[in-house]
């Protein structure tokens, strides 16, 4: 059987190109060779927009989309919706148990969420526990593994945690501890060249964009203030063009060529530009393509959800009645 991969996204808006080099492209590169389960985890979004609900339930459509134009096969990957998958609920209950509120609070990732969110003593439960919920969604799977940025590595320990735990008190191997695949490539800037992209930065260049976005969007990319005629000699660091085609560019030598050049004169933004929009056009138009397409047909993209639940549901409630098994919930 091949390896269990658990990942996904909130339901918050559309996805971007910062979504796409962080996780989306590696698993469409994994969908041959794991069985991965792709949540869209609307419970965990409303912990922190739980008075946006209208907004997180009107996403997970779309987030299905963007998964169905990156390449993701749903004959290949089950697409759920985590709301919709009871045992989690049920497993969270009974792990919350296991973890004290001092271990949530060293939590490195959830402490500088939480400090990003502005969250003082206005910090709504869901969001200090949702590391809990999280180590349900993992555990309920039988995942072997879970893509993760560095920044998330203590979300995974967490989890691990939490299965050793339960099976020192309750004995046996009813938890599986999990890996981590920790991916290589950094973190795509925003066009503005703030460290993220992200829709509410209104800084993001999305999946669905069209050509006339990207071009608006290429050419609004911060370069080098100091870089005010063609034969200005200009910084190649920090500068959000060439970050990006760092990431998109196939071509390393000729972009490491445009560097030397830019660096000593004569190169204009406008050239680096036209490449950088050529480029994201052709990465983007055939996914462009295939979400007009599903869009067309929404009713097939809710028959995958519901397809996918259905069957990530008979998963976790195997886990789940193993759960109660090891406590002697039993009657």
């Amino acid at each position: 059987m091949k390896p269990i991969i658990l990942t996904g996204d909130r339901p918050t808006g559309a996805l971007h190109l910062g979504h796409y080099v962080g996780s989306l492209k590696n698993r469409v590169a994994f969908q041959n060779d794991y069985k991965q389960f792709l949540i869209i985890a609307d419970t965990q979004a409303l912990t922190d927009n739980f008075d946006k609900a209208e907004m997180v339930r009107d996403n997970v459509v779309q987030v299905a989309l963007d998964y169905l134009a990156v390449g993701l096969d749903p004959k290949l990957n089950t697409f759920f919706i985590q709301s919709q998958v009871h045992e989690l609920y049920e497993l969270t209950s009974y792990f919350m148990n296991l973890v004290t509120v001092a271990r949530l609070q060293r939590n490195p990732t959830i402490k500088e969420e939480i400090k990003q969110k502005g969250f003082d003593e206005s910090l709504p439960v869901g969001f200090f526990c949702y590391p809990i919920s999280q180590a349900a969604d993992i555990l309920a799977f039988y995942a072997d593994a879970v893509p993760v940025g560095e920044d998330q590595s203590p979300m995974i320990e967490q989890t691990n945690e939490i299965a050793r735990r339960f099976n020192h008190i309750y004995g046996g191997s009813t938890l599986k501890e999990v890996k981590s695949i920790i991916g290589k490539i950094g973190r795509l800037p925003g066009i503005d060249g703030k460290t993220k992209m992200s829709k509410s930065l209104g800084n993001a260049i999305f999946l669905g964009d069209s050509a006339d976005d990207i071009k608006k969007k290429v050419n609004q990319m911060f370069t080098d203030p100091n870089h005010l005629k063609v034969s200005d000699p200009g910084q190649v660091e920090g500068n959000v063009v060439f970050m990006f085609l760092d990431f998109f560019d196939p071509n390393v030598e000729e972009v490491s060529q445009l560097k030397e050049h830019y660096r000593r004169g004569g190169l204009g933004d406008g050239v680096l530009k036209k490449r950088l929009i050529e480029i994201l056009e052709a990465l983007i138009t055939p996914m462009r393509t295939r979400r007009q397409q599903y869009q067309a047909d929404l009713g097939y993209v809710r028959k995958i959800l519901e397809d996918g639940t259905r069957d990530a549901r008979a998963v976790a409630a195997k886990k789940v009645d193993e759960v109660r098994a090891a406590m002697k919930l039993i009657y």
